[in-house]
Order: C-alpha cells, then structure tokens, then sequence
C-alpha cells in the first residue's frame, strides 16, 4: 500500500503544482523552463511507476481488501463508458472540434475512466487509484476554470477530419485494450 500511495502523492503532487501558478513560477524560476519539464516528466515517470507496480502488489497482498462486490452489470457499464473515454484522452491531444466543445477533454476522459473502474472494481486498490484520480481531475478541471489555462494544445483549433483522426485513434485504443491490451498492461483479461 506503500507503494501506491506514494506514487499517488508523487504523480497527482507533480500534476497539482501547474494549479499553483506562483510555485509553478518560483520552480521555473530557480530551474528553468527545461529543467521544470525535465523534472516534471521525471517525478510523473517515477510516481506512475510506483503506481503499478504498487496497484499490482497492494490487489496481490494480505492486504487486499473488497469492500464491495460488484455486480456483474457494471463492468457492462464499464466496457460502455472506456470508449468515450479513449476518444476524450486521444482528443486533449489533437486540435479537433471535439476537443473545442469539451475545452479540456484530456480531463473529461480521466473523470470518465477513472469513474468507469470505480464502477466495476469495488476492491480497496482500485478505489484509492481511481478515486484519487477523478478527484485530481475534478479538482484540476475546477482550477483551470479559475486561471483560464488553454491545456497543451492552446487555441489550436482542428476541422472534421481531425474530428474522424480523434475517433478512429480512440476506437482502435478501445479495442486494443479490450482484446489483450488490459491484459499485457494491468494482468487483468477483459474479456474471456
């Protein structure tokens, strides 16, 4: 459980700090705009690396508690709700009409995944996991409303066809992870 929480801690903190814009100034001040990425991306690779790797051993534990059973229905639920959410994460990277309309769809898929395994996985791994992360995304979503931030993409604004790139991409992230992607990533087959 260790593990896991400070990869939480580490992964959401490093994610936080760009919704603190005078510590997000002070840091590029005494770094430097590279030397903040660099470290950005460092402390998001190693918190993302205890997060599975602290994930897997927490669910494999002694420790491994269910807190509910879930029924059978949700993982329905569940297979429903990761398609849009592959299209809404592949969308924060492309400028699409899409991407326009939700303003920061990147989070909009987050809260959508992380809400679709909250569904589905009623174990106390899952819940700490997922619901640290919608409640980082709602969080973030709320303070980007406050500083008016434009995401990674900024005003970039895509037509139709990059409307079609987004959804196709998403699809075959869909199905990629539904046959045997879950699978070789997470340990856990999907459909059997």
């Amino acid at each position: 459980m260790i593990a896991l929480a400070a990869g939480l801690v580490i992964f959401l903190g490093v994610h936080v700090v760009p919704t603190m814009t005078s510590l997000r100034a002070s840091l590029m001040s005494m770094l430097g705009a590279a030397g903040y990425k660099i470290g950005f991306t460092l402390a998001s690779f190693l918190g993302l690396a205890l997060i599975i790797v602290g994930y897997g051993a927490l669910r494999a534990s002694d420790a491994h508690v269910v807190l509910w059973d879930a029924p059978e229905w949700t993982r329905h639920v569940a297979f429903l709700l990761m398609l849009p959410a592959m299209i809404f994460i592949v969308a924060g990277q492309i400028p699409s009409r899409i991407r326009t309309a939700l303003k920061h769809p990147m989070l909009v898929g987050i809260k959508t995944w992380a809400l679709a395994h909250l569904i589905a996985n009623g174990d106390l791994a899952s819940v700490l996991l997922f619901g640290s992360f919608l409640a980082y995304a709602v969080y973030d979503r709320i303070s980007l409303k406050r500083r008016a931030a434009m995401g990674p993409l900024g005003d970039k604004v895509g037509g139709p066809y990059n409307d079609v790139i987004v959804v196709v991409i998403g699809l075959v992230l869909y199905l990629a992870l539904l046959f045997g992607g879950h699978q070789w990533l997470i340990g856990k087959q999907l459909l059997s």
